[in-house]
């Protein structure tokens, strides 16, 4: 097929919860595509010589090779390209719906240990690298559960704590050890890892968990909140299962966001599941 023919292919639609469903609940948005579909959209790609899609993401995922993998039908492969230089295939699609899983090889050990701090996906990709690399890595998480920003910020219904929970076993696979509610400086100080528990190198993954507020009156106010504290505690700690959940939470019915990026439209689409009757997202910028 010929690149001319490939852009005349229209593209896929995602199959997704109708908007006056999907805001009273916390399934995921998207439905997935069907085999056919997926063959479909992956058969756009224009398999350009000079990939300038690999250049701009961020593990240089061989997109066009597992796009190609995808419009074959062989969702396996497509699968095994992206594990090439990523631990977190669900990013790209579901292909582990397919039955797809294979083992990921590891390098022979090579005696030496890595301690990893923090559960986030820079934390997932680095204890991944060492361990494909041969190497004894222990994970360090303060939460009760792993996954960093994949667990706490972003919401159920945009990814599935099921996915990442895959994503963690398959950590543990590759034989990463995980120790949970563990909060380095606190529970053991950075140099005793290294000067006294023997590790040869620690990697630093604590991520974007303290919030950044304005400075402005007012922000200490009850019923006022950062992004980062309503999102976890709805999030992580199951806020929206109204009388199930242990943590305290603000049910607002009229709800204001500042902000426009990510995390804001998070927090808006979650403010309106929690029941809140209009949310207003304060924005900048036009």
């Amino acid at each position: 097929m010929t690149p001319k023919e490939r852009m005349a292919l229209p593209p896929q639609e995602m199959p997704q919860q109708d908007p006056a469903v999907r805001a009273h609940n916390m399934n995921e948005v998207a439905l997935g595509y069907t085999a056919e579909m997926a063959k479909a959209e992956a058969s756009r790609c224009l398999q350009c010589p000079t990939k300038p899609c690999m250049q701009g993401c961020p593990v240089a995922i061989n997109i066009p090779g597992f796009l190609a993998k995808a419009a074959a039908g062989d969702f396996a492969g497509a699968l095994r390209v992206i594990k090439e230089t990523s631990l977190l295939p669900a990013v790209c699609g579901l292909a582990r719906e397919t039955g797809a899983e294979e083992p990921v090889a590891c390098a022979p050990k090579t005696g030496r240990k890595v301690a990893v701090i923090g559960s986030g996906p820079a934390s997932i990709t680095c204890a991944a690298d060492c361990a494909k690399a041969g190497h004894a890595v222990t994970l360090f998480e303060a939460f009760h559960k792993c996954g960093g920003v994949l667990v706490y910020g972003i919401p159920e219904f945009r990814l599935p704590k099921a996915i990442v929970q895959h994503e963690i076993e398959g950590l543990e696979k590759l034989g990463v050890t995980i120790d949970t509610n563990y909060v380095v400086g606190r529970t053991r100080k950075l140099k005793d890892l290294m000067e006294k528990d023997g590790f040869d190198a620690v990697f630093v993954g604590t991520g974007a968990g303290l919030p950044k507020f304005m400075g402005i009156e007012g922000e200490n106010l009850n019923g006022v909140f950062s992004a980062n504290e309503y999102l976890t505690r709805a999030n992580l700690m199951k806020a929206y299962r109204e009388g199930q959940a242990d943590t305290p939470f603000w049910h607002g019915k009229k709800v204001a966001v500042l902000g426009g990026g990510n995390v804001a439209m998070d927090a808006s689409r979650m403010a309106l599941r929690l029941g809140a009757e209009k949310v207003y997202l304060v924005y900048r910028r036009s």
